[in-house]
């Protein structure tokens, strides 16, 4: 009886990671937008619904460095966000 098991057969074929699962910041290109909104969470005992924006800003560096897959803001949970601001750019029109 043989214990050795043919793997030949197989071939593994890495796939990207499911969503919500994205690459370290190596280098650090949006260490300063972490560290912003780590302050407001530390500042704000650790309830994130007060760091919105800051949370939007951090998530908007990575997709434009390409550290996240880009994806709308309404469908990360910011439309309340997005809506605030476009109101601001039309009043100031």
């Amino acid at each position: 009886m043989s214990t050795a098991m043919n793997f030949g057969n197989k071939t593994f074929r890495p796939r990207p990671p499911d969503k919500g699962a994205f690459p370290l910041d190596h280098f650090g290109e949006c260490k300063s937008f972490k560290e912003i909104y780590m302050q407001c969470l530390r500042q704000n005992h650790f309830d994130n619904s007060r760091c919105r924006m800051e949370s939007k800003e951090y998530l908007e560096c990575r997709m434009d460095r390409q550290l996240m897959t880009k994806e709308p803001l309404e469908k990360l949970g910011f439309n309340d966000l997005t809506e605030e601001l476009s109101e601001e750019n039309k009043a100031r029109s």
